[in-house]
């Protein structure tokens, strides 16, 4: 990859961010396709989005994703987002236009499509979904996308959790959230077919942890879903031991790669190549 002054930059913006394997993904995209790009990772504390913002504009920055704290702050920010980050009330890819600032969500796309592979009655399995942050908010309208009837969310802070389910108030959704304190996830366990884990338990550099405690661990039933959004370490603690349960496991690499997709494509305007993609990401 050759870097000129007529070079186009993108790039990604996070905290914490040195884990991320996006710009291996899109800069073996960009080499793929001979494109004049280069994808770059930011650590950005919160109260310095703004600033940021103004800085990426400054430089003609083209485009970038969002991932964890920031996929909520963003919004503001921004001065048009399309119709399904509203639904979730998030957004992890942002490009720039004559207007601005836009900015989606691509997350849904990722999260189903590994979904849409297995066999499953997706109307008859209950998701049970541990955190309630940017990245639950996708994996919710996807569910209901799959046709999931109702969908469990567990979280820490009971007045948060049902702050989180208020605002879907408006966002038409054809499914009931339920939520939960996390001291009664040992009890949701056993009936669950589809556990996501969206929080950042078990991430490197904390790769000794688990969403689960061992004695939970062992309630999960055989042939259930173990999805975690984790992709570093793949796979995390959560899924090995899930797996040892006889359980399907997967992990959060593939919905990177589909995510990312649509991200280059909005990006650059060219078809993403999902293959290099997905080669780039495990280099």
């Amino acid at each position: 990859m050759h870097i000129k002054g007529t070079t186009k930059l993108l790039g990604i913006i996070g905290n914490p961010i040195e884990h991320s394997k996006s710009p291996l993904m899109q800069n073996a995209a960009i080499e793929g396709l001979k494109l004049d790009y280069i994808y770059v990772p930011f650590e950005v504390e919160k109260d310095d989005l703004e600033a940021v913002f103004n800085g990426f504009k400054a430089v003609n920055l083209k485009g970038f994703n969002v991932t964890i704290p920031h996929k909520e702050n963003v919004i503001p920010l921004l001065t048009k987002i399309t119709d399904t980050a509203k639904k979730i009330g998030a957004v992890n890819t942002v490009w720039l236009t004559d207007e601005g600032w836009h900015g989606t969500n691509t997350d849904i796309d990722g999260f189903i499509a590994p979904l849409k592979e297995l066999n499953r009655d997706w109307c008859k399995i209950i998701p049970l979904v541990l955190g309630a942050g940017g990245a639950s908010r996708a994996v919710i309208v996807g569910c209901e996308q799959l046709g999931c009837q109702e969908i469990r969310v567990i979280g820490r802070n009971i007045q948060k959790l049902e702050a989180f389910k208020n605002s879907f108030a408006d966002s038409n959704l054809n499914c009931q959230i339920s939520v939960y304190s996390w001291d009664k996830l040992t009890n949701l366990i056993p009936d669950s077919e589809l556990i996501v884990n969206t929080t950042p338990i078990g991430m490197y550099p904390n790769i000794d942890n688990s969403p689960l405690k061992k004695e939970q661990n062992e309630l999960i039933k055989q042939n259930a879903i173990a999805y975690d959004l984790i992709y570093t370490p793949r796979p995390t603690l959560f899924l090995q031991q899930a797996q040892k349960r006889g359980a399907i496991i997967i992990d959060g690499s593939e919905m990177l790669v589909q995510q990312g997709a649509v991200g280059f494509e909005i990006w650059t305007g060219k078809k993403a190549p999902i293959e290099i993609m997905r080669q780039g990401l495990f280099q």
